[in-house]
């Protein structure tokens, strides 16, 4: 068998017109999308206006983080789980991230991801920074699920979710962000912002259909 024309006979030619085949392994082990909501000061009824349209067929998980006073009695589940069609449970140790459920962080704790679709609490301890730490649940977010992570961050005060919005962006992720006409504190939505990561600025209400249309695309 003759070589062809340019190459030896055992050297792959290209086909004309095909594309290119990236055939290296998905390096983020989490295989479906994660939302990351982060909130704080106006952040239930924030909350409950992007929850409450979620189709109950989402094809992602729902991760909620509002920062919360360590000792308060934890009623924030209970609320946002009367106005979901989602099914809504308050985050438990090593709980396991599922496609169509919302997972509520505990006040005293910070959520992180793990590698295995699961999330681990940790304790916060009685002084800030803020927590649950919307920084520390977006980066290990970002290092799990890379391009199949959307953080979005609500009203709130000061810079938390910053740092996090940064890491979610630099692992291939997508970030929204409440503006200020509809935020009751823009502080945090403000420095999301200013990271110049920020894919889509929406008013509160357009939110629920932003996530929807980018986890079903």
């Amino acid at each position: 068998m003759n070589a062809p024309v340019g190459g030896r006979a055992d050297e792959a030619q290209p086909w004309f017109g095909a594309q290119p085949v990236d055939l290296r392994p998905d390096p983020f082990p989490v295989g479906f999308p994660v939302v990351a909501i982060i909130a704080s000061a106006g952040g239930v009824e924030a909350l409950l206006r992007v929850l409450e349209p979620l189709p109950e067929d989402l094809p992602a998980a729902v991760l909620v983080a509002l920062h919360q006073f360590p000792h308060r009695v934890n009623e924030l589940a209970r609320v946002l789980g009367r106005r979901t069609r989602l099914p809504l449970t308050l985050a438990e140790p090593d709980a396991l991230m599922r496609p169509g459920t919302v997972l509520v962080v505990p006040p005293g704790r910070h959520l992180i991801v793990t590698s295995r679709a699961r999330i681990g609490l940790i304790e916060t301890g009685a002084l800030p920074p803020p927590r649950p730490s919307g920084d520390l649940l977006l980066a290990t977010l970002a290092v799990t699920c890379g391009p199949r992570a959307l953080a979005v961050v609500l009203t709130g005060g000061g810079h938390d979710a910053q740092a996090g919005v940064r890491a979610v962006v630099h692992c291939g992720g997508t970030v929204l962000a409440q503006d200020e006409d509809t935020s009751k504190v823009f502080a945090m939505p403000a420095a999301a912002i200013s990271t110049g990561k920020v894919s889509q600025i929406l008013a509160v209400d357009d939110i629920a259909a932003a996530i929807v249309a980018h986890t079903t695309r």
